[in-house]
């Protein structure tokens, strides 16, 4: 098993920056790629950024130019850092992770428990 947890959500006004991160653990795992993901109330959840082992990244377009994903392979921690964040951003954003064991085939996904984060004046 692999646990996520995240840190980092919290209220800010607009235009303002949050981090968020997020520390995997278990054993004998490797990450093969995680992400950020948000869920706005009465929305589905959705892709924010993602980033694999090698380090490409991958960014909705509503966060372009605004959001920056990075992660730490030696710590097993992505990161999310949020600048320039409207009332639009306001969601709870989740940590995923896609994972393989040692001496394994199969991949595993995984969900942290969510952080809130709301952008309002």
């Amino acid at each position: 098993q692999v646990q996520l947890v995240e840190s980092g959500g919290g209220l800010v006004q607009p235009g303002g920056s949050l981090r968020l991160s997020c520390a995997a653990s278990g054993s004998m795992f490797s990450i093969n790629a995680m992400a950020w993901y948000r869920q706005a109330s009465g929305y589905q959840r959705d892709l924010v950024a993602a980033i694999t082992s090698g380090g490409s990244t991958n960014y909705a377009d509503s966060v372009k130019g605004r959001f920056s994903i990075s992660r730490d392979n030696a710590e097993n921690t992505v990161y999310l850092q949020m600048n320039s964040l409207k009332p639009g951003d306001t969601a709870v954003y989740y940590c995923y992770a896609r994972v393989q064991f040692t001496g394994g085939l199969s991949e595993y996904q995984y969900w942290g428990q969510g952080t809130q984060v709301t952008v309002s004046l």
